[in-house]
């Protein structure tokens, strides 16, 4: 069977980056300037990965017309001090440097809103890593009702007639569940923000502990897929 170059998209916070605590941090900062209960740490936790908008709707019970105003100060308080806060988890460069060197083309797609995402890849030193970057639009207010699906598949869109199978990586449910909705498999990683047993649950193809194994885990997935001998 032919060599098939496989499409690798990749989310962004908690799987490329650590936020060290950046973003919980700056949205217990944004609560409590707007005069707002803070949730507690494990409700914190959970509202990394999806949209901002919505976290802070369902589990912090934003007001919707104070949800301007905290979105406001989360952000510049994030593009002050948590981009260069953040870091790349130990390991995931070389991972994607693997992929890449395999032939894969490899690709982001974040909730986190697009222009945002580019900078903190950037301020990183990892934006050269990747073809594409794909995210939330700039107005938070815009965001699509089905999370991630749009996102992941305006990446397959994007690179459409240059892949002949996709894979998803993320430590969120609602990277499996947005790579689902487009058939692709999405493999876990274990160290982001997933609850335990959130990512098997949601139906992840694996769920991987370190960025070394990645690249096996990739190719198992594909070959699950049918695209054998693509990585």
């Amino acid at each position: 069977m032919k060599h098939l170059r496989l499409l690798v998209l990749f989310d962004l916070d908690g799987t490329l980056v650590d936020p060290a605590g950046s973003i919980t941090g700056g949205i217990s900062a944004a609560l409590a300037a707007s005069g707002l209960p803070v949730p507690p740490p494990a409700d914190l936790q959970q509202m990394v990965g999806p949209a901002l908008s919505e976290s802070l709707t369902r589990i912090a019970r934003v007001p919707a017309d104070q949800l301007d105003t905290v979105i406001a100060h989360y952000r510049r308080g994030y593009r002050d001090t948590g981009m260069a806060a953040s870091r790349p988890y130990p390991g995931i460069a070389d991972a994607v440097r693997e992929l890449r060197d395999a032939g894969c083309i490899t690709a982001v797609a974040t909730q986190k809103p697009e222009p945002l995402a580019g900078d903190l890849l950037r301020v990183q030193g990892l934006g050269h890593l990747f073809a594409s970057v794909h995210g939330s639009p700039a107005d938070e207010r815009a965001v699509a009702a089905d999370g991630k699906t749009s996102i992941i598949r305006a990446a397959l869109e994007r690179h459409a007639g240059e892949y002949s199978a996709a894979v998803m990586i993320g430590d969120r449910m609602h990277d499996v569940h947005g790579a689902a909705a487009n058939g692709v498999p999405c493999i876990g990683v274990s160290w982001g923000f997933a609850a335990p047993g959130e990512l098997a649950a949601a139906g992840a193809a694996a769920v991987v502990d370190l960025p070394g194994q990645l690249r096996d885990a990739v190719r198992s997935a594909a070959e699950t897929a049918g695209a054998r001998g693509a990585v």
